[in-house]
């Protein structure tokens, strides 16, 4: 455990060392600001709209930040050689791949508590009612979310050879997950075999991402979800980051390496 702290460690360090922390700095600031203004409207419809719109920005940012963050994990330790030394240590390959997972799911997770940190400061700063709960779900939620979107870049990583092809693939997956994966289902329904069986197996073998998005709660102001429901999300979140990570160690195990 030890050597995965260790190695997590510096992939916490590298979100800070290549500047990420300082553009997330400045969005949480335009944020903040962005959604103070909206004080001075009066309008219910343009507040929910300016929440609405800057939490799908904290959405859009984490997830470039996460993709990125992940996608250049093991092919920069390989190209700068660092790879082969750390695994002479010895460190086994499976303890590197749950090392690079844990630290860039707290490097996302200390993003996420400033970017909601700077939102719920500019909620309570126009005079809002302190909707702790809500706001935890949905930060939390959005955490376990990019524990899976983590989770499948890492495993792409060591199937795309560029990081930059694997970060853009990642990115185009997980959106159209986002926005067509709730559809997908009922358009299955409507095809003829054997597109509706292919469409149909997609449709349940894919992590379905819009189950762990509650940002309706803070944009209509309504009631917290069961906590039954974030519980079975959380575990449901969970087993497909294992199943990926399961992947990615097997992956990366039968990955020849040369120096």
């Amino acid at each position: 455990m030890k050597t995965i702290l260790a190695i997590s460690g510096v992939a916490v360090k590298e979100l800070l060392r290549r500047k990420d922390a300082y553009v997330l700095l400045i969005l949480t600031v335009l944020l903040t600001v962005l959604a103070s203004s909206v004080h001075f409207f009066g309008d219910m419809k343009m507040v929910r709209y300016m929440k609405e719109l800057c939490l799908l920005l904290v959405w859009a940012s984490s997830l470039v930040i996460a993709v990125t963050l992940a996608a250049r994990q093991i092919p920069a330790e390989r190209e700068s050689r660092t790879l082969f030394s750390l695994l002479a240590k010895p460190v086994s390959r499976n303890k590197l791949v749950l090392g690079k997972f844990l630290g860039c799911w707290l490097a996302c997770g200390f993003a996420l508590l400033a970017l909601y940190g700077f939102f719920l400061a500019a909620a309570l700063a126009r005079g809002e009612h302190w909707r702790l709960v809500e706001h935890f779900q949905a930060f939390w939620l959005h955490w376990i979310m990019t524990s899976v979107v983590l989770a499948m870049v890492l495993c792409g990583s060591l199937v795309f050879t560029a990081p930059s092809s694997n970060a853009t693939i990642c990115l185009i997956i997980i959106s159209g997950i986002l926005m067509l994966g709730r559809h997908l289902g009922r358009v299955a329904a409507q095809m003829a075999e054997p597109s509706r069986i292919v469409t149909q197996t997609i449709y349940f073998a894919m992590p379905h991402l819009e189950f762990f998005d509650v940002r309706d709660l803070i944009i209509h102001d309504w009631p917290a979800v069961r906590w039954s429901v974030v519980g079975f999300a959380s575990l449901y979140g969970a087993a497909y980051t294992t199943a990926f990570l399961g992947l990615a160690c097997f992956l990366f195990r039968r990955k020849p390496l040369s120096a």
